[in-house]
């Protein structure tokens, strides 16, 4: 999901995730989290992140725990970098808990919260 953000490829983020997701970008926006469609979430990055000139999500430290065979958890630690030529480097830095389901042979996210630590 991070490298098809990066590369602005909305329809390989859609793909990342189930048709309809609980989206928690509270931390940073203020908004409650709400069940939010996966192609809303592309659509609404798309338009956001239209005027950045470069986009980079770095992740690591991932915690993982298999539920069952169909559920699974995963928490990372993340930071983004969005580059504006005439502005500079903004810097994102914060966790991401993720909650993933399986459908067939890949594991889709269902809910994802973004917990911002800074903006720098």
């Amino acid at each position: 999901m991070f490298v098809a953000t990066d590369t602005r490829d909305w329809a390989r983020v859609v793909a990342c995730f189930t048709p309809e997701v609980l989206f928690d970008m509270s931390s940073l926006s203020g908004q409650p989290a709400a069940r939010t469609a996966a192609s809303d979430i592309a659509s609404g990055w798309e338009t956001g992140l239209a005027g950045i000139d470069a986009i980079h999500h770095q992740a690591g430290n991932y915690l993982v725990t298999l539920e069952s065979d169909t559920a699974a958890t995963a928490f990372c630690y993340a930071t983004a970098t969005h580059y504006r030529k005439e502005e500079g480097i903004r810097a994102f830095v914060g966790s991401y808990d993720v909650h993933l389901t399986r459908a067939g042979d890949q594991w889709l996210i269902d809910s994802f919260r973004f917990n911002v630590k800074y903006v720098a």
